[in-house]
């Protein structure tokens, strides 16, 4: 079973991008996107071999994901609970033997003008995962908006009270994983200078000035079917690259 995440930064840029063909070539069972910034009405027909749950944000063009899937989800849900998600930015797919939770969390913002609202999306995240934990194990992966250490970015001392490397969110994602769950990509590589997004300034990503800001988590009950964990650094056509994880039956 092989699963993708990728913040496209807008889908109907990444399809004019070789997005078809990227799909094509990776195969994957399960795609989770984020930053779709569109309805489902402003896309052609695509990926029709796939099951499709779309997430929109209701401010147009912003925010927003979705996800594809080979296997067809027994259920599914939409934002947290009964919060409201008008930015669309939690998907959860129930299948067989797990919960997938595709996630897109908000940026804190210049001037961390939206840390407060962050902090209490984190809770209510995690309250959401473990809520869902007390039935099957999960596996939730997507952009997170935080470089959880100081390996996962480029510059950490010149960015510590920046959006995405605050004590306050890299806490907060402490907390996700003390609590049961296992950031896949660091049981395969302990390696500095792995990134999944980069500025679209100062020629960053030519440079691997980069921030690891995509993730797949999974339960602990998973991890003896964990065969892999990736980004694939390589795939063009947005600010973040697809990151991916394989799981054996």
């Amino acid at each position: 079973m092989k699963l993708i995440s990728w913040n496209v930064n807008g889908i109907r840029s990444v399809l004019t991008k070789g997005f078809i063909e990227f799909v094509k070539t990776e195969d994957p069972d399960i795609l989770c996107l984020q930053e779709i910034k569109a309805h489902p009405h402003q896309v052609d027909k695509i990926l029709e071999e796939y099951s499709h749950a779309w997430n929109s944000a209701k401010k147009p063009g912003y925010s927003g994901t979705a996800v594809f899937s080979k296997v067809k989800p027994l259920s599914i849900k939409y934002g947290l609970n009964n919060i409201e998600d008008s930015e669309g930015r939690v998907i959860t797919l129930e299948f067989k033997k797990y919960y997938l939770v595709n996630v897109y969390t908000p940026n804190a913002q210049h001037e961390l003008t939206r840390l407060k609202y962050r902090m209490q999306w984190d809770q209510d995240f995690l309250m959401h995962l473990k809520d869902l934990e007390k039935t099957k194990p999960i596996i939730f992966g997507g952009d997170l908006n935080v470089a959880h250490k100081e390996i996962d970015l480029k510059n950490p001392k010149s960015n510590e009270r920046n959006p995405g490397f605050t004590i306050e969110e890299r806490t907060n994602f402490d907390k996700i994983l003390n609590s049961g769950f296992i950031d896949t990509f660091r049981e395969f590589n302990p390696s500095p200078d792995q990134y999944t997004w980069w500025s679209y300034r100062f020629n960053a990503r030519k440079r691997n000035i980069g921030w690891r800001i995509d993730y797949f988590c999974i339960s602990k009950e998973l991890r003896p079917h964990l065969e892999n964990a990736f980004i694939l650094k390589e795939t063009l056509g947005s600010d973040h690259a697809p990151i991916g994880i394989v799981l054996k039956e």
